[in-house]
């Protein structure tokens, strides 16, 4: 008899709210945190908490408060040093403290990548200044991609064209990034075709399995649609899995990580790593697997079987984005998004709204071999009939 686990939950936006989903179904009980009231996961979960991550001595105490059997980090900001002392507390941390630590951290994940382990990426180097920027960019060449060390969701991200660019790339870096680490990374940009999510999944009692590839478009350094299978050579993709187990593997740990590549005429570039579901990966909540990428992490993290991974439909995600700042969000239009064939809409229950604040997701499909481009805009098109209304905050 299996006795169900206490899972602390560090972040409890739309991502984490479908986890919660999944957890629960395996019959979990979890405690959703976060640095506001009512966030996503919040709603659904067993318990919430409102602290600052990144206040270590807080995490520490609400750690020792709820005696959590595993955590499980959804978002960037949190003193992950601390999960090292955790796991020697006998507490599981997904994937591993060593992964969230690496990981949550731009600098240590391309490291490791790049020097350690010798997977092909841009040319990049660091910056902890405006004057560091500039010689770096001096270093790498335009156009060059500026991300902050801790971000998210293309937080803080910007394309450095010209050298009048640099002072306002420098100024959105610092007012966008999440934590409290200025330094940022600066890579040359790559002239990529293609963009892919290699959801792959590593287990505690079996081998790395690997999900269809996720193609994905971007915008502001935010995905805006992604679609499922992603058509590649499979000599690519064999190359991509090939990278995506030899980098998780040196991490360790168990759950799911979403493996981001570019595809240029040139080959395939490593781009970055998340120890978590994927924002991209949403496009499998309208069933392109077998399970979903919510699903699978739930499973691997709780040492529950994944005999396979199978491909069920092809699909297309598109973002619902907000144009306005305001609380209370309601939303128009969703008789006329859903009267499309084969669509449907997840609503993320985010309490406030400001421009380009991503408020739900259209989900879209079709059988297997089905014209993903035709879904995609099928998906896109159900989007654009949800509108997001706001209170207008005073």
């Amino acid at each position: 008899m299996t006795t169900p686990k206490k899972i602390m939950l560090l972040g409890s936006g739309e991502l984490g709210k479908e986890f919660v989903i999944a957890a629960q179904r395996l019959g979990q009980h979890i405690v959703a945190v976060d640095s506001y009231n009512d966030a996503p996961a919040q709603q659904v979960a067993d318990e919430r908490e409102v602290i600052d991550m990144l206040d270590g001595n807080a995490l520490d105490a609400l750690v020792a408060k709820h005696k959590p059997d595993i955590v499980v980090p959804e978002i960037e900001a949190i003193r992950t040093e601390r999960f090292y002392c955790y796991e020697k507390q006998g507490i599981q941390v997904v994937p591993s403290a060593r992964a969230a630590n690496f990981t949550m951290n731009r600098k240590a994940i391309r490291d490791l990548a790049a020097a350690e382990l010798g997977l092909r990426t841009a040319r990049y180097r660091y910056a902890a200044s405006l004057e560091e920027l500039i010689s770096a960019v001096e270093n790498i060449g335009l156009p060059s991609v500026v991300k902050p060390l801790m971000s998210s969701s293309g937080k803080g991200q910007s394309i450095i064209r010209s050298t009048s660019d640099i002072e306002n790339a420098w100024s959105y870096s610092q007012s966008a990034k999440r934590g409290d680490i200025t330094e940022v990374i600066v890579e040359s940009f790559i002239p990529f075709h293609t963009e892919i999510t290699l959801l792959t999944v590593t287990q505690k009692n079996g081998p790395t399995l690997f999900c269809p590839p996720i193609g994905h478009r971007q915008e502001r350094g935010d995905y805006q649609e992604s679609w499922q299978p992603c058509r590649i050579s499979e000599t690519l993709l064999m190359e991509a899995q090939e990278m995506a187990e030899k980098v998780t593997r040196s991490l360790g740990g168990a759950g799911i990580w979403g493996v981001e590549f570019f595809l240029s005429d040139e080959g395939l570039y490593f781009s970055e790593l998340s120890p978590r579901p994927h924002d991209t990966g949403m496009v499998t909540l309208v069933g392109t697997q077998n399970l979903s990428e919510f699903e699978l992490h739930a499973r691997a993290i709780l040492g529950l079987p994944v005999p396979e991974i199978s491909l069920m439909r092809a699909g297309a995600s598109a973002v619902i984005l907000a144009e306005m700042e305001g609380n209370m969000p309601r939303f128009s239009g969703l008789e006329e998004a859903l009267a499309l064939p084969g669509t449907d809409i997840r609503i993320f229950g985010k309490p406030s709204a400001r421009p380009y604040r991503r408020m739900g997701v259209a989900l879209a499909s079709g059988d297997p071999e089905s014209d993903v481009e035709a879904i995609k805009k099928q998906a896109i098109t159900s989007a654009a009939k949800v509108n997001v209304l706001c209170e207008q905050r005073k």
